[in-house]
């Protein structure tokens, strides 16, 4: 497959901003007009780019990114995919996705290294056994796999676990999706780049939106720190950054944006062989292919736009997961981050039209947006190309907030993403 991106440069573009680097390395300069703009180059931009060129057959596309594509989330992620959601909308969603993962390193001819190791999700009190097994009902309902399994079960699929946990965190069981697992993160964007650059579309970073031209309510233009680009389709698909760019269009979106942290420790032998998360802590952890215990944190409680974020929030999930798996305090932190994530009120996506005729919206994922990557750039490809929301899209609509139509999965989805 041809293609003016390699492995090599785009892996160079995850290292250093492009003005370094000689011209061959930068990437192509904006057109005048093009047929569509996605405005965001990361995992859900560019699968959106990549679907409209392939199946819609609008290849005259430009993804804009103010950095280098996949440097924002996508790079930012603890790379777990899963569909086990309680609500009927969320179960199809991200069963639509997971079923395009299941399929996308052979579409892509490129290895996305998913690999299907399970994801367990882990019952701490009473209620949460009664929660999880009506979750796991709603599942079985909804066609997608899932399964209770006892604290005996749940020792021999993680032999390091202490089921007692100090007494703070008594194991009573778990859910255990076996489809679920974990996917290389940037080679996702990469994959998805590599595709929608070999059907035409232009991936132009270092790029900044700066405001958008607007004519009695309809798009017409997008002024960038490159120029302006005409055009009367654009997509927003920015993670953290969705309000500041719809204020720039004229609207607001009931989104806070706060960041999310995750931390991976020094490389050891193989000991957590799937996914395993737990609710009551909002601690998860899994393991590289590099060795690095994966290890995820919660959302800071204030808004902001940091990629660092708060100690108190490591520290509380570290002593959680040292009090689950004692022989894990001997470790070391390597490397910890934040990612900025815009939260609706009901932790699910807003997808489908905007206020702006021409605009579309695909935010406010919160912690949900990577397993979701390859469904939601499918569906906001349709819901771009024909100007009306996919049928999967439609209970995801920005009006729902005034409906009181809410998907509501704070608690719902066992969300220790």
């Amino acid at each position: 497959m041809k293609s003016r991106y390699s492995i090599f440069s785009l892996a160079r573009n995850a290292l250093s901003y492009h003005e370094k680097w000689p011209q061959a390395w930068r990437s192509p300069e904006p057109k005048k007009s093009y047929d569509a703009v996605i405005v965001g180059g990361g995992g859900h931009g560019l699968v959106t780019a990549y679907y409209l060129a392939k199946e819609h057959g609008l290849t005259n596309i430009a993804v804009i990114e103010k950095g280098w594509l996949g440097g924002g989330n996508t790079g930012r992620n603890t790379t777990i995919v899963r569909s086990n959601y309680m609500w009927d909308e969320s179960a199809a969603l991200y069963e639509h996705s997971l079923k395009l993962w299941e399929k996308m390193s052979k579409e892509l001819n490129y290895n996305v290294m998913f690999s299907q190791r399970g994801v367990l999700n882990l019952a701490h009190t009473l209620n949460e056994v009664r929660i999880t097994k009506r979750r796991i009902n709603a599942n079985r309902l909804n066609g997608i796999d899932s399964e209770w399994i006892e604290p005996e079960q749940v020792k021999e699929w993680i032999p390091l676990i202490d089921l007692r946990a100090k007494g703070r965190y008594p194991v009573f069981g778990g859910s255990l999706q076996r489809r679920g697992g974990t996917a290389r993160h940037d080679a996702v964007a990469w994959g998805y780049a590599r595709a929608a650059d070999a059907l035409g579309v232009d991936i132009i970073q270092q790029c900044a939106v700066e405001g958008f031209d607007i004519e009695d309510g309809e798009v017409k233009g997008v002024r960038t720190s490159k120029g302006t680009i005409q055009t009367k389709k654009v997509g927003i698909v920015v993670a953290g950054h969705a309000g500041v760019i719809a204020n720039m269009a004229g609207f607001k979106l009931p989104i806070n944006s706060r960041p999310l942290q995750a931390l991976v420790s020094e490389p050891v032998k193989p000991c957590v062989h799937c996914v395993v998360m737990s609710g009551a802590v909002h601690a998860y952890i899994s393991q590289s292919d590099k060795g690095e215990l994966v290890i995820g944190a919660g959302a800071d409680s204030y808004n902001g736009y940091s990629q660092w974020g708060s100690n108190p929030v490591t520290e509380d999930t570290l002593a959680a997961i040292c009090e689950l798996y004692p022989m894990f305090r001997r470790m070391r932190m390597m490397r910890q981050w934040g990612g900025v994530v815009d939260i609706s009120p009901d932790a699910s996506p807003i997808m489908g039209l905007s206020p702006v005729k021409g605009m579309y919206l695909n935010c406010g994922w919160g912690t949900g947006g990577f397993k979701a990557t390859p469904g939601s750039g499918h569906i906001f490809a349709d819901t771009m190309a024909h100007d009306r929301p996919h049928p999967i899209a439609e209970p995801f609509a920005l009006d729902r907030f005034k409906t009181g139509f809410l998907v509501d999965e704070h608690a719902a989805a066992g969300v220790a993403h």
